[in-house]
């Protein structure tokens, strides 16, 4: 299992609701790289011409994971206020709440090792999660990926930043 690079531990961080406009697929572990390579493009040609600067890092929510057959996620920009959407892009919004978040550095096929060690931590934290289950699989109120180095301006693959945020379940 891939753990956290040097300095990169878990914490918890308080997060605002975020909008954002986002385009929401269902995929396989198989077909995702695919996925991304066509809806990352797609969303970002609908925001330029749309006149909507993205708000902060792309990202990747996930919705409801079955990881032995299908993943409902959306593939999302943040947005500074609310958009309308149309047709495949669709507005979003990121609720607000404690977060536990690790940064993880190194190339996107280690992210699996990444959401690893953060469910590890928290086990060991007793820390739980906005979750349910559901016939299709377990549903996250806010699970994230945020990806936060553009690999057009860094090519080493190595030194990419994602952000990998859950939120924590409020206990009443």
């Amino acid at each position: 299992m891939t753990q956290p690079s040097d300095g990169d531990q878990p914490r918890i961080e308080d997060r605002a609701e975020q909008p954002y406009a986002g385009i929401r697929v269902a995929v396989t572990m198989a077909g995702f790289p695919a996925a991304a390579d066509a809806t990352f493009p797609a969303l970002f040609g609908w925001l330029a011409g749309h006149g909507v600067a993205p708000a902060g890092p792309p990202f990747i929510r996930y919705h409801v994971i079955d990881m032995a057959a299908e993943l409902q996620v959306e593939f999302g920009a943040p947005a500074a206020a609310p958009v309308a959407g149309d047709g495949q892009v669709q507005p979003g919004t990121g609720p607000a709440g404690r977060y536990l978040v690790l940064r993880h550095t190194g190339p996107y096929d280690q992210l699996i090792g990444a959401n690893a060690a953060l469910q590890d931590y928290a086990k060991q934290h007793s820390i739980e999660f906005a979750t349910r289950d559901t016939p299709a699989g377990q549903a996250w109120d806010g699970r994230f990926e945020h990806y936060l180095t553009d690999p057009a301006a860094e090519p080493d693959a190595a030194r990419w930043q994602t952000d990998v945020a859950y939120l924590i379940a409020d206990r009443d």
